[in-house]
């Protein structure tokens, strides 16, 4: 009987412990007054994990990505994969497993647009960093990643 067992499991991770947004659609409002800021307070489970298992990131590359955010999700989650990464892997760009699954870009359902788009992603990458270790192989269908770190060294990041 235990063969034909199934078992599913859910669980709830909470990120947020409080949240106080205030927003306009009109792009020209600013802020009223300092009574008026955004706080977000991270729930302490949220923020202990983050804290004991750290993403090492270029926080500058950060900053300029921050207004294109498929590009920032991208670096962010090569900077993780590349650093605990033990040799090259091989991440399929499409499937329940696939990249464009796990960034969430259901809506370029089209693998060609997808592509089309990871290309224009990694390029502005590898502005920020050149070393970057990931490329799509030659059939297109899966991205190539190997151990690297997204921190640029010190005598580096003034050039």
């Amino acid at each position: 009987m235990a063969g034909k067992a199934k078992m599913v499991q859910r669980s709830r991770f909470n990120f947020l412990r409080e949240a106080q947004i205030w927003y306009d659609r009109n792009v020209d409002q600013h802020p009223l007054s300092d009574e008026f800021e955004n706080v977000i307070v991270l729930s302490d489970d949220f923020y202990r994990e983050i804290t004991s298992h750290p993403i090492p990131a270029d926080l500058e590359a950060v900053k300029v990505l921050a207004g294109a955010p498929a590009a920032l999700d991208l670096f962010m989650w090569l900077s993780y994969r590349c650093f605990v990464a033990a040799g090259q892997e091989s991440i399929p760009l499409f499937g329940d497993r696939g990249l464009a699954n796990q960034l969430g870009s259901v809506e370029y359902s089209r693998p060609r647009r997808f592509c089309q788009k990871l290309e224009q992603w990694l390029k502005m990458i590898r502005l920020l960093w050149p070393d970057c270790p990931a490329q799509i192989n030659r059939s297109g269908d899966t991205l190539l990643v190997s151990r690297g770190s997204a921190i640029r060294p010190a005598e580096r990041i003034g050039a």
